[in-house]
């Protein structure tokens, strides 16, 4: 390693239902049309057996993880869908009956979910940074302490979260900055349903926050207490030729 030289784990997020909340309040859940820094950052925890509550353990800090600087190519966008869904109503076991309990603190019932995903999308993540971290991280990924899932527990990968190490992808560590290292990814043939030659895709990059186009409140302070704070993104586009 030379000094100076900066490093990026490849992950691909690829399935059949994904969904990445930025703004979900109460019943209603939404989805970003990309992976957000909080999922990312919780699919990780997973993979090295992380606890919510952040303590001392044999795993970095949930700060040393938000300081990965985060870039998203959008390989394939994802069709907004909602999916009908309820909580409470019923009885455990026919005894102790269970509802959503309403603001007068009176016992409720069951109440309507609507929760929005993305069908079939396909997403390469870079997260640039020390290069001691990142190999934790793929360690962790090889063979993930608990289930990882694309936003929500019931959504699993299609394939492995991983950049194979082999194969022309090249390893799940490369050199160099995460716009350089995701803008060099290629793909074999065109993109999937597709026969064009050419292909304009979607990059959503972490930028300073004084110079950011955008903010999003999706980095994770605690995911115990469930507290946030905003980064800056930046969006830019690649035109992909394909033989």
């Amino acid at each position: 390693m030379r000094e100076g030289e900066s490093f990026t784990l490849l992950l691909r997020l690829a399935g059949p239902m994904q969904s990445w909340g930025l703004d979900s309040r109460f019943d209603q859940r939404d989805t970003g049309r990309e992976p957000s820094k909080s999922g990312v950052i919780g699919l990780l925890c997973a993979a090295i057996g992380k606890p919510r509550d952040d303590g001392d353990g044999p795993w970095p800090r949930l700060d040393e993880l938000t300081r990965l600087r985060m870039g998203v190519r959008v390989l394939q966008e994802g069709v907004l869908r909602v999916d009908y869904q309820t909580a409470g109503g019923g009885s455990f076991a026919g005894r102790k009956s269970y509802g959503v309990w309403k603001a007068s603190g009176s016992a409720g019932g069951t109440v309507v979910s609507p929760r929005q995903y993305l069908a079939d999308a396909d997403f390469l993540v870079g997260l640039e940074g020390d290069v001691g971290l990142l190999r934790l991280l793929a360690y962790g990924l090889r063979a993930p302490v608990w289930p990882i899932s694309l936003g929500r527990k019931s959504y699993v990968p299609a394939a492995p979260v991983l950049v194979p190490d082999d194969g022309p992808e090249g390893p799940p560590i490369q050199v160099g900055n995460v716009v350089d290292v995701l803008a060099a990814f290629r793909e074999h043939g065109c993109p999937a349903g597709g026969s064009a030659k050419k292909s304009r895709q979607r990059f959503v990059v972490d930028a300073p926050l004084d110079t950011a186009a955008e903010r999003r409140p999706d980095v994770p302070l605690s995911f115990e207490r469930r507290e946030f704070c905003v980064r800056g993104v930046e969006t830019m586009w690649l035109e992909m030729e394909y033989e």
